[in-house]
């Protein structure tokens, strides 16, 4: 007996869910036991009903076709389902190779043309290019939608260890395993794609995609190809984001600015886990964590009619609340350093000098719109090689030593919980859990 197991055929095809199409008991067999293996699903089927029926059960990210089958021909059947709703890629397998065959396969959409009889490595390699040239068309796409939607902000690690950002990341490890949608909230600027992004990525959906759609930029006239995908006429399909992101996490985003039509048509999707493009005939079956995101009151959005309230019982089952950069004020340094590496090397540009100064007014300052702010105002320094002037130090400490000097960290601590007392240093001392006197000596020695 042979054994397959060795060969790499890309990586792609690992996670790869295939179908088998063929009347041949022997070819199904032999072609899922070469796959099986290598493949996270495979199914086969002997007829075209039998493939149409799993089809209404299940997204395929390849289909093996042969075109002789009982009944139709496999190009016809193809045809027909693309009419219907079909996105999986097709490898043709046909003993009968003639000009007119491969003519009316390339017209169809067929990917691949593999001759029986064949080798095992020849059908392998032919599924892995299948894969291969699928992958780079999904990621060219949504790479494209990146770029458009310009969520480079919402990107990179959630970055903190103050206790209102550990008790964040401790829920996301409670519910990365889970399936569960969950909703971020939050004034806007606090990283609720970020935290949805550190969800996806500590997930068992880590490999597969993350796709963030803005609520509030989705023109009404395409919201449904946009997400959805289409079927045009003449056979021309086009995938949407729901279906591009299959497998892995969609994050809506700004949902309180969903338009009433998409809001009808994700109630929909949420129960039935399915959605049907735009001109199609076949609901497809979706794979999907979904995220929500809103720096509106959803509840009063309810109760004014902008949202509907069974939508906000579909999405409101767990909440993470995101909180503002004044609520974890002891993040600020540990962010600047982070934003002033981060655009340094982005843009080639040497780096500024974080004196104690200037690290003291970063952390005493309110930042009402909150890490973005932070990062904007970090990156436009490194920019104008100077920071604005309220933000500016003379200081001689710089570097790790005013980072990390236990003085300098008591004195910014102090002081930003003194500005948020306005002054009262008996109100600080106790929020401190320390003496009046402790305050009045610390303040002294800074020369207060």
């Amino acid at each position: 007996m042979t054994e397959f197991t060795a060969e790499p055929y890309g990586e792609t095809l690992a996670s790869a869910s295939i179908l088998v199409i063929d009347d041949e008991v022997g070819m199904r067999n032999f072609l899922t036991k070469i796959l099986r293996p290598r493949c996270k699903r495979v199914e086969q089927a002997a007829s075209p009903a039998e493939a149409s029926a799993l089809l209404d059960e299940a997204h395929f990210d390849v289909v093996i076709l042969d075109n002789i089958l009982p009944g139709k021909k496999g190009l016809d059947w193809l045809v027909e389902q693309r009419r219907l709703g079909f996105f999986a890629d097709t490898v043709m397998i046909t003993a009968y190779a003639d000009l007119e065959t491969a003519i009316a396969a390339l017209r169809a959409g067929v990917s691949d043309f593999v001759l029986k009889p064949f080798r095992a490595n020849q059908i392998l390699n032919a599924v892995a290019r299948t894969l291969d040239r699928k992958m780079l068309r999904q990621e060219n796409r949504l790479l494209r939608h990146e770029l458009s939607a310009d969520t480079a902000a919402g990107r990179g690690p959630l970055i903190g260890h103050s206790v209102a950002l550990t008790a964040v990341r401790q829920m996301l490890h409670k519910l990365a395993p889970l399936q569960t949608p969950v909703l971020f909230t939050g004034a806007s600027g606090t990283g609720k794609e970020i935290a949805a992004r550190t969800l996806h990525a500590l997930s068992d959906r880590a490999e597969a995609p993350f796709v963030a759609v803005n609520c509030a930029t989705i023109a009404p006239d395409r919201i449904g190809e946009e997400l959805f995908g289409v079927i045009e006429k003449g056979d021309k399909r086009a995938a949407g984001l729901f279906l591009l992101a299959d497998g892995g996490t969609l994050l809506l985003d700004e949902v309180a600015m969903m338009p009433p039509q998409l809001q009808a048509m994700l109630l929909r999707v949420l129960e039935d886990r399915r959605i049907r493009p735009v001109g199609g005939e076949r609901d497809i079956p979706l794979n999907l964590r979904f995220c929500f995101a809103t720096n509106d009151d959803l509840p009063r959005a309810v109760a004014e009619g902008r949202f509907r309230a069974d939508l906000y019982h579909r999405i409101n089952i767990v909440t993470v609340d995101m909180p503002r950069l004044q609520e974890r004020s002891e993040d600020i340094v540990e962010l600047a350093t982070h934003f002033m590496q981060s655009f340094s090397q982005a843009l080639g540009m040497p780096a500024l000098e974080l004196d104690e100064e200037t690290l003291l007014k970063l952390r005493r300052y309110d930042w009402p719109g909150n890490v973005r702010e932070l990062r904007n105002l970090i990156e436009r320094s490194v920019i104008l090689g100077a920071f604005p002037p309220e933000f500016a130090g003379r200081g001689e400490v710089t570097g790790e030593r005013a980072i990390e000097t236990l003085d300098l960290v008591m004195q910014r601590h102090i002081l930003h919980v003194l500005d948020r007392c306005d002054g009262n240093r008996a109100e600080a001392a106790r929020r401190l859990g320390v003496s009046r006197k402790t305050i009045d000596r610390k303040c002294a020695s800074w020369a207060m």
